[in-house]
């Protein structure tokens, strides 16, 4: 192979990895924070607090595969 078809693969698998594994782990936390938030409503605020910073940890980790994908593309 290329060595460029390589690098193009390489950036490809990043991106899509890096975005589709983040964004499944968004849903789930999103679902469980609701299920939460059903089960026990009078600690709502307590649990949407840990949700969201668990959706931002999440969300680290596509904007790291970005970077990533985009340093192996240009570089």
């Amino acid at each position: 192979m290329d060595t460029e078809a390589v690098k193009l693969l390489a950036v490809t698998l990043t991106i899509a990895i890096g975005a589709a594994l983040p964004a499944l782990a968004i849903g789930i936390i999103g679902g469980k924070g609701v299920e939460a938030i059903g089960r026990n409503p009078e600690a709502a605020g307590k649990i949407q607090a840990a949700m969201i910073l668990a959706i931002a940890f999440a969300e680290a980790v596509a904007i790291y595969a970005l970077v990533v994908a985009l340093i192996l593309k240009f570089v």
